[in-house]
């Protein structure tokens, strides 16, 4: 024969292939096609050079009849597995054997039994689904090939990968035709296509298309081809509660759809053929032969997607794989042979992944927890980022390298931004929480006949979307930071995320300016899988401080110890020598990425909820008080008013009920919690092992001076824990029966009795508050860790002492709002101080400590200071209640005042009335303190600095409950506001039948100001009326009565004779006679109890304001006896 050239012979198969398909159109099909299968993944493919630079098929001229033409843009090179008959045609006929089995085609399988090559041929055709030889049901009838098998067969192909490449390039030539016309239509429009239904009873009906022919453009921004995703069918499963057309996906109605729809399928059948005859298919020619049937459904497939055959995709237009990716339907290794074939193309596989990728993300957007379908994208993502080959993953380096995947701040809200713009920030921004998504709580929560059972139930089925949603995230993270070339943008990523979102941490912040409550917690769960298996041993615990940290830190930061300059000198100190610091691993990276990120998420989302139930409880106390006043309104012109004011709390406390379900389900997730708690106990072993390098063996009192890695250390690393306790031991106290408890407890004990790493007072009392709320007495359900915390062996020595060393201490803060702020830190430690006494082993450290213990003094003297005006407070509110009250009882007096004057008095009584249970629980609580120490223990409250003061205030409160103007504390229902003026009485006197002694007595005789023996008499008369003391208490209390009688006429006689005593004998600041003089350093002369008395509340010379202590007094003086002086 004589030699023809490549072109020749491609030109001459070409016009064959394009000048046959004028014959008849094909017989319709009746039966489907495939239905979805599972197979296993196939095998790496043999990879063919397949080149459409500036492809043009045509044999006659361009319009010409029974002409295909086909042109694209000379921009890139497919290297994939395929032989379309397009590039690799250049063999000579020559070449071609007349024997053509499988065997002649793989030398490697000449030991297997021989396939004949019709049984190949007919394989394929099977496979297929075409067939040359005849027309017939089931089978797309190829003329073009059977024009060719009839003239010349030998010359029809040289191998079999030769002759798949033809049928497949024919078939879909021959589907560019309209829709009458083509074979691949009419198959369809017979057969269920391979992504239209995830299981046999879900179909996914088809859109009718914008154009015959064409690829329809991209309609609306989150669309997914010609329509909405919020108005597609979905492919979800039972009990997505949704119906129509609003729940499903769609697929575009168009030409390359019809393709990819034959090209899926056969890439099934490939799988189906294994199965049925899994011995046949295991023989190497055929295995060869089947791998060489999905590459080149792999191949063509790359070309109908870059629209090579139709006309080309806007890069921007979702992936025609998309809708087939979130129904599921797509044959398994599918995906995955796409990418093994264009991978190590950067350009080809960016033009076919991108848009899968974009299409995935804008298809998430839309989605949302009121269904299932949101689990579709997140799956299709992941699975796509776990592919790899080697250790490579391809999709990993694609997302990463993408201008979305970390886009620059281009405004001041950049946490939002972050969240909107970037890849992953579409997927990590679903959520539960009404704020960010309102259809949950539309759906879920806004029922009428909504039970507490129902909104559990929800709550759980919400928890489980979660879950899985955040599997899914957890598995894209990690599959791109195990890839070693995006490990790096990933942590920057995370970084970014927690860099730009610092504003949560404020207590005030615009919501617009950051990231959302779901997007952070979702970001959180991540991190905290991530850093579940960290051993704390290769954490570096100065990282923050490294040069090279990618946690922004600003310098103005509160720190645990250090001031601000202090700070700014070790870190200079400490970047002049760059070689202190090692390298940053990613365990410390991701230990303190976590950590900040708590700060950030779970943190602000717990204050947002105790805001919300603040508010609701506003709310139904308005709503309350409008209705129970409807009577006195109703008739008013203010009528209008009140009503529409109710209408709208109503509505907004539905609105917060509905936003209170939603939060519930989000945040009180038990999982999450123990997680979070889980990563605390992990940063509190890191703390103490700073501050103790001995733990777990960690001995209190700890180092007296503080390391400066501690002391430099931010501030909220200590709150957050103490703040995150808070929360969990009211709203979710089951949480905290967990292993880790016990690291928890040790971290109580160990910062509380060490209030010197500590500068600031109120993270000590958030230290205090944690051991107040988990009380048995506050917290029932949180006893045995209360007994964790109690029987903790550093807290049986050091808890009391170092409690009632606060106790005093909290007495100056710094704060402006000092003197109110300390009551509630000392109601407190007064209510841990009741729990801790019932315990054996801290009952001998209050006896130690009552007795020898230098802060038992100043804890009594501040607990006197905070009975008398708490008690002072609450008796004055009382009887302003009683006077409003009176004014009320008063109908005709009431009815006379103005309108104005009515809500200004109606307005102070409920003012006083909050007033009023605050401070008498407060008092209460003190006075029973007092109660249960002077049971105990005496001396320490006689001594001369502290048994007057205490005498006089016992004095002036039975003068309150007792005296003249008693009947002014009278009020309707007293239990409203916690008083029990017989249960206050009877404290009180026992607190003086406790101390009787002479010294006692003479305190309460010295008080001028509140004592009187008519007082103590009306004293005894009401206890007797009232049965509150028994006879023989009593008749004790009259019994000191009479010996403070003696003592008052004593007082008497030498008030007379001392009564002209010289100033000099007299102290300066009180004017009374000095029993014991002192010299201060200033030179001035004081009476002992007097200035002790002084020192307990403020450790300065009265004279001059300069520091002062007991050690720095001088007892002789140059006076060797002052008159007046009074035996003990």
């Amino acid at each position: 024969l004589p030699a023809v050239s490549p072109l020749q012979i491609r030109r001459r198969r070409l016009a064959r292939l394009a000048g046959g398909q004028s014959s008849q159109p094909p017989t319709p099909l009746s039966t489907p096609l495939t239905s979805p299968q599972r197979e296993t993944p196939p095998g790496p493919s043999h990879a063919l050079a397949l080149s459409v630079n500036a492809v043009t098929l045509a044999t006659s001229p361009v319009g010409a009849p029974g002409t295909y033409q086909i042109k694209t843009e000379p921009t890139h090179t497919v290297a994939v597995d395929v032989d379309s008959g397009i590039e690799n045609m250049e063999v000579e006929d020559g070449d071609r054997r007349d024997k053509r089995n499988l065997a002649d085609k793989d030398p490697s399988s000449s030991s297997a039994p021989e396939v004949s090559g019709e049984q190949a041929l007919q394989l394929i055709s099977r496979i297929l689904r075409v067939s040359w030889k005849e027309q017939g049901r089931d089978v797309i009838f190829l003329p073009s090939l059977a024009t060719q098998f009839r003239h010349s067969p030998k010359d029809v192909y040289s191998d079999f990968k030769d002759l798949i490449g033809q049928i497949l390039m024919e078939v879909l030539l021959v589907s560019t035709q309209t829709r009458v016309d083509s074979p691949v239509a009419s198959l369809t429009a017979t057969s269920q296509p391979i992504a239209a239904s995830k299981s046999p009873n879900r179909h996914l009906s088809l859109v009718p298309p914008s154009s015959q022919g064409s690829s329809p453009m991209l309609s609306a921004p989150g669309s997914l081809g010609p329509s909405s995703l919020s108005s597609l069918a979905t492919c979800g499963g039972p009990g997505s509660g949704s119906d129509g057309s609003s729940d499903r996906f769609t697929i575009e109605t168009c030409k390359e759809t019809e393709m990819l729809n034959y090209l899926i399928e056969r890439f099934d059948s490939v799988g189906m053929e294994e199965r049925k005859a899994p011995k046949m298919c295991s023989q190497p020619c055929v295995s060869q032969l089947l791998s060489n049937l999905r590459s080149q459904c792999i191949s063509h497939s790359v070309l109908v997607l870059l629209g090579t055959l139709t006309q080309p995709r806007p890069p921007l237009q979702p992936s025609l794989l998309v809708p087939y990716m979130l129904c599921r339907n797509l044959p398994y290794g599918f995906i995955q042979e796409l990418v093994r074939s264009t991978h190590q193309e950067a350009e080809l596989f960016k033009q076919i992944l991108t848009p899968v990728l974009l299409g995935l993300r804008m298809a998430v957007k839309e989605c949302s927890f009121d269904t299932d379908n949101f689990k579709y994208p997140l799956m299709a993502l992941a699975e796509l980022c776990e592919i790899k080959f080697g250790k490579m993953h391809p999709v990993c380096s694609l997302i990463t390298s993408m201008p979305l995947w970390c886009p620059d701040a281009l405004s001041p809200a950049v946490g939002r931004e972050v969240q909107s713009l970037s890849y992953l920030g579409a997927f990590f921004s679903l959520s539960v929480f009404s704020e960010d998504d309102p259809r949950v709580g539309d759906k879920y929560f806004s029922g009428p006949a909504i039970t507490m059972e129902n909104t559990r139930v929800v709550s759980q089925s919400l928890q489980h979307y979660l879950e899985s949603a955040r599997g899914d995230l957890f598995k894209i993270v990690h599959s791109i930071l195990l890839n070693g070339e995006t490990r790096e943008a990933a942590l920057s990523y995370m970084a970014a995320v927690v860099n730009r979102n610092t504003r949560k941490a404020q207590m005030q912040t615009d919501d617009k300016l950051v990231s959302t409550d779901g997007f952070m917690l979702n970001f959180l769960w991540v991190l905290q899988q991530l850093s579940m298996k960290i051993k704390l041993e290769t954490v570096d615990p100065s990282y923050i401080f490294h040069p090279r940290c990618r946690l922004s830190m600003p310098m103005e930061e509160t720190r645990l110890k250090t001031s601000m300059e202090e700070l700014k000198a070790w870190l200079a100190e400490l970047h002049d020598s760059p070689s202190k610091f090692p390298d940053p691993k990613f365990p410390t990276e991701c230990f303190f990425l976590t950590l900040h990120t708590h700060h950030l998420s779970v943190l602000p989302a717990c204050r947002r909820y105790i805001r919300r139930l603040r508010a609701i409880r506003e709310l139904n106390r308005t709503v309350e008080d409008l209705r129970s006043s409807e009577s006195q309104w109703k008739e008013s012109p203010l009528a209008r008013r009140h009503r529409e004011m109710l209408k709208r709390c109503k509505t907004q406390l539905k609105k917060l009920l509905r936003a209170k379900a939603c939060a519930d389900a989000g945040l009180l997730d038990e999982n999450l919690l123990r997680r979070c708690l889980q990563f605390y106990s992990m940063l509190i072993q890191l703390l103490l092992r700073i501050v103790d390098p001995a733990y777990p063996n960690v001995t209190l009192p700890l180092n007296t001076e503080v390391s400066r890695n501690f002391a430099a250390l931010p501030e909220f690393y200590i709150e957050d824990v103490a703040e995150f306790l808070l929360f969990v031991v009211q709203y979710s106290p089951q949480v905290l029966y967990e292993p880790c408890t016990q690291d928890v407890a040790t971290f109580l004990v160990v910062f509380t009795c060490s209030q010197s790493y500590i500068r600031n007072p109120y993270l000590m009392a958030k230290l205090v508050e944690v051991l107040f709320v988990s009380s048995p007495s506050v917290q029932p359900r949180t006893q045995r860790f209360a007994e964790m915390v109690e029987n903790h062996p550093l807290a049986v020595k050091q808890l009391v002492p170092a409690l009632m060393k606060f106790y005093a201490d909290v007495e100056h803060t710094g704060a402006t709002n000092e003197f109110y702020d300390k009551f509630t830190i000392r109601y407190h430690i007064s209510t841990i101080f009741k729990s801790l006494w019932q315990n054996a082993g801290h009952h001998g450290t209050f006896l130690e400590e009552f007795n020898s213990g230098k802060q038992f003094v100043r804890y009594i003297n501040m607990l006197i200071n905070d009975t008398t005006f708490l008690l002072d407070e609450s008796l004055e509110s009382l009887k302003r209640i009683h006077e409003v009250q009176e004014e009320m009882k008063n109908k005709e007096l009431w009815e006379q005042m103005p309108r104005e004057q009515q809500q200004s008095r109606q307005s102070q009584l409920t003012q006083d009335e909050r007033v009023c249970r605050s401070y008498l629980a407060l008092a209460t609580e003190t006075v029973e303190m007092f109660h249960l120490l002077t049971k105990q223990v005496q001396k320490p409250f006689l001594r001369p600095e502290l048994g007057p003061r205490l005498a006089a205030m016992l004095n002036f409160n039975l003068q309150q409950l007792c005296g003249p103007k008693c009947r002014d504390l009278k009020v309707e229902n007293p239990e409203k506001y916690g008083f029990e003026p017989k249960k206050l009485l009877d404290q009180l006197t026992d607190i003086y039948l406790q101390l009787d002694c002479a010294r006692f007595a003479k305190a309460i005789a010295d008080d001028q100001r509140s004592y009187s023996r008519e007082l103590f008499e009306e004293v005894i008369s009401k206890m007797r009326k009232a049965g509150i003391k028994s006879t023989i208490a009593v008749e004790k209390f009259k019994l000191l009565s009479e010996k403070v009688e003696e003592i008052v006429a004593k007082n008497s006689q030498s008030e007379m004779d001392y009564s002209d005593a010289p100033d000099e004998f007299k102290d300066p600041l009180m004017d009374t006679l000095m029993s014991d003089p002192v010299q201060l350093p200033s030179g001035h002369i004081m009476d002992r109890s007097v200035i002790l008395r002084h020192l307990l509340n403020s450790p300065t010379d009265p004279f001059n304001r300069q520091p002062l202590t007991e050690s720095m007094l001088e007892s002789g003086t140059q006076r060797t006896h002052y008159p007046g002086v009074l035996p003990a």
